[in-house]
């Protein structure tokens, strides 16, 4: 990812009031058609990314790449693009870039060549210190060529000390802070690796003998593959002609997941952590409905990312669930941009009511988060215009209160609605009859836990609860957060 971390909060209908995943990996090793089943695996990870794409291929003597700006679909398909990706190994990189950040030289995978070869890299998630880094390799004649984080990668590989390419990966990951899942390949191996806390996805998987990595397990499922495992937290899986060689270079410790690839990110047919990312969204819903029930006519999702858990809610409430909102898929970036009387029609070109479902009802909605709150006040008008008798909302995380640092597109702390307004305030922002979060407690119970464990909590939630796993150096410089301060906050102090 870049170090550009703002969004026009008025860019993309509203894009600005949603969280976003930055990005998804894909790494295959010994398969003739390498490079189309990335093009295929990174097509069912578009989700994670639809800024740009990037192949690196290896034949057994050169590398090819190809980076393009858009969806795989509409670059990565051409027949001539996978004529020039060779080789029986590959790895590709599905990027969402913040704004300004979207220039070509920061589409993954990189590659440098080393003097033991070359290497290509791909990443998910962000390094907290890679600015720190980057500065520090800057003084010792580093030259950069991108803005982004992965790059810090390569310099620290380049310039270790060690006499191998193993050791100088490994000491160089050892200087990571943050959350990151990593592919890449050399003249003779495949290589992932997870953060030390796990807090990305990645994923292990064989098609006939050909071993994946991937950020999601829709990825092998699109091409046939087998699910093996989730490459574990603090895991260096290196692959080559000899096999599968597992370490574990970093301090153990405990796993710290990020929760909310259950709530929004991941696809809903995703397997991560050994739960189906659907049958937990279900279940917060049920959750959400116990903990927060409405005496309401309807439960209507906020389409597409509010509908597992606005049928949770409905099963777990008995109340009928119905379609009260339908969404157009083809709305594109570009398509508001002519006039401002089209830009300004906001949600609407994303969204319309269903005007027979909701007339004269009472409607629960039910969305996966509240960040800034503007396409809530929208939705919430919307289906008031279509006359809902009332309208109550109910979101299946909590408040949103903090920005994420290891790899999730978040607005600045100000500009979260949570970190400045109570719920009832939030309630009367955004012009509902009421409004609920589900609790911390029952996001945890929904994913399978009895509760928090207040002491060292089993995922990562530090955009709800302002407790970050890792140390935040950059931040501690003058940037946006200081871990001290965050511990004084909550403490009081």
């Amino acid at each position: 990812m870049s170090f550009e971390f703002s969004h026009d909060p008025d860019d993309c209908y509203d894009e600005g009031d949603k969280l976003h995943e930055e990005c998804g990996v894909f790494g295959i090793f010994g398969h003739q058609d390498a490079a189309a089943l990335t093009t295929l695996g990174l097509h069912s990870l578009q989700h994670r990314g639809q800024e740009a794409a990037g192949i690196v291929s290896y034949d057994g003597k050169q590398f090819f790449a190809e980076r393009h700006r858009g969806l795989i679909g509409d670059t990565f398909t051409k027949p001539d693009v996978l004529e020039r990706l060779k080789g029986n190994r590959a790895i590709g990189h599905n990027r969402y870039s913040t704004t300004g950040g979207d220039e070509m030289r920061n589409v993954q995978p990189f590659f440098a060549e080393f003097a033991e070869g070359g290497f290509a890299v791909a990443h998910n998630g962000n390094l907290t210190n890679a600015e720190t880094l980057r500065r520090e390799l800057q003084r010792g004649g580093s030259i950069f060529q991108s803005t982004s984080d992965t790059e810090v990668i390569l310099h620290l590989i380049a310039t270790g000390k060690s006499t191998s390419f193993q050791e100088k990966l490994v000491d160089a990951l050892r200087r990571l802070e943050g959350g990151y899942s990593i592919v890449g390949i050399t003249n003779k191996k495949l290589i992932g690796c997870r953060d030390p806390l796990g807090i990305r996805p990645l994923v292990l998987g064989d098609l006939d003998g050909a071993y994946i990595m991937a950020s999601e397990t829709c990825a092998l499922d699109i091409i046939g593959a087998r699910f093996v495992r989730d490459v574990e937290p603090g895991e260096l899986i290196i692959i080559s002609d000899n096999g599968l060689e597992s370490s574990h270079p970093f301090e153990q410790q405990p796993s710290r997941f990020c929760i909310f690839e259950y709530v929004y990110f991941a696809r809903p047919d995703s397997v991560l952590g050994g739960k189906n990312v659907y049958d937990v969204r279900k279940q917060i819903g049920v959750e959400l409905a116990n903990e927060a029930p409405a005496n309401a006519d309807i439960v209507v999702p906020v389409p597409d990312s509010g509908v597992p858990a606005a049928i949770g809610y409905a099963q777990g409430a008995n109340i009928p669930f119905e379609l009260g909102i339908i969404r157009n898929h083809y709305v594109g970036r570009t398509f508001i941009q002519p006039t401002d009387s089209i830009r300004h029609m906001g949600v609407k070109l994303k969204h319309n009511a269903n005007r027979k479902m909701i007339e004269g009802k009472k409607v629960v909605l039910v969305d996966d988060s509240i960040v800034r709150g503007t396409t809530s006040q929208k939705i919430v008008q919307m289906v008031r215009d279509a006359g809902a008798a009332e309208v109550h909302m109910r979101i299946a995380s909590p408040p949103t209160r903090s920005p994420c640092f290891y790899g999730v597109d978040t607005p600045e702390r100000q500009k979260l609605l949570a970190s400045r307004m109570k719920v009832e305030e939030m309630a009367s922002f955004i012009k509902v009859d009421s409004l609920a979060f589900i609790s911390l407690d029952g996001l945890y119970r929904a994913a399978g836990e009895t509760a928090r464990n207040q002491k060292v909590p089993q995922f990562c939630d530090a955009c709800f609860s302002n407790e970050y796993p890792t140390t935040l150096t950059d931040q501690s410089e003058g940037g946006k957060v200081h871990k001290l301060a965050l511990l004084a906050e909550r403490q009081g102090r």
